[in-house]
């Protein structure tokens, strides 16, 4: 039988020295046209202003699925009424998601809160900027077969005998990782010792919702991801041509002085997701057809 603690230690390690858990944003110049921007930040927080990043961009890529998407302003709409009412219950649930956010409520930083509050930030700008910028959901619908084929495999790799027996030793197991964790994060301005800890946290969680998947259904879903990026891209690059071409484009009153042509698009990412995604995008797949999401948030 495989040792679980060893197989979560691995999957942390293989984030971290992709990555070594930056704050930069990784920027890719598609073959066809164009360039996608990978930004990280901590799940949960909302970022300082310093590590927000500064790019131009023309539409935003968010990994999650439409009607994902759609359910996040109604979320956002329950935790005004009742402020800490999703983190509470998160908290409460013996998640690994309630793990992390206890570590970061625990810390002094900006959250825990839910919806993630960037991704949430970057959604309400771009449906404001520019009578409205167009907006991609990632990760499929559970319509489609082929991504239902990887969900079912994904769940009967993760929900086996030594992968249940894990969860035993989850406790010590994640101080191990977020120990491990604390070394890889890199320095850069506006990062302190309690947000580098927030990172390591982050970079734990990762590794535990990895945590029983194989390294090719960990390739497979980050691949489906940038192949769905580049095709996002492609879609922009049919809808708005001239995209990129002068300074009236810019956002949040930026001017692209860059020699970038064509469209931009911008994808919030976890740090500790980071690795697998740049490695992915590094390979570039072939471009999936998606569609911009309209004003109800469906494709």
């Amino acid at each position: 039988m495989p040792n679980r603690r060893s197989q979560a230690q691995n999957t942390a390690r293989t984030y971290m020295d992709e990555v070594r858990l930056t704050w930069d944003v990784v920027g890719f110049d598609d073959p066809k046209g164009g360039r996608i921007l990978l930004w990280p930040h901590i799940p949960c927080l909302r970022m300082p202003s310093e590590l927000r990043t500064r790019e131009h961009w023309d539409s935003l890529g968010l990994l999650a699925s439409a009607d994902e998407v759609a359910y996040w302003p109604e979320e956002e709409r329950e935790d005004l009424a009742s402020p800490g009412i999703h983190v509470d219950a998160a908290l409460a649930s013996g998640t690994i998601l309630g793990r992390l956010l206890d570590d970061l409520d625990a810390l002094e930083v900006s959250g825990p809160a839910i919806p993630d509050p960037e991704p949430m930030r970057l959604l309400h700008h771009a449906r404001n900027a520019r009578g409205g910028l167009p907006i991609y959901a990632l990760e499929p619908q559970m319509e489609d077969e082929s991504w239902l084929g990887w969900l079912e495999r994904s769940a009967d790799a993760q929900v086996n005998f030594g992968t249940l027996l894990s969860r035993i030793t989850v406790g010590r197991r994640w101080k191990r990782i977020r120990s491990e964790a604390t070394a890889w994060v890199a320095q850069a301005r506006g990062v302190n010792a309690e947000l580098g800890a927030a990172s390591a946290s982050a970079a734990a969680w990762w590794a535990e919702e990895c945590s029983g998947l194989t390294p090719e259904l960990i390739t497979e879903r980050d691949q489906r991801m940038a192949a769905r990026m580049r095709g996002a891209l492609a879609n922009m690059r049919g809808a708005r041509p001239n995209l990129g071409d002068s300074s009236e484009n810019s956002v949040e009153g930026r001017v692209d002085d860059s020699d970038t042509r064509g469209p931009v698009l911008l994808v919030p990412v976890h740090q500790a997701r980071m690795g697998g995604l740049v490695a992915s995008l590094g390979a570039w797949p072939d471009a999936e057809s998606v569609e911009a999401l309209d004003a109800f948030g469906k494709e």
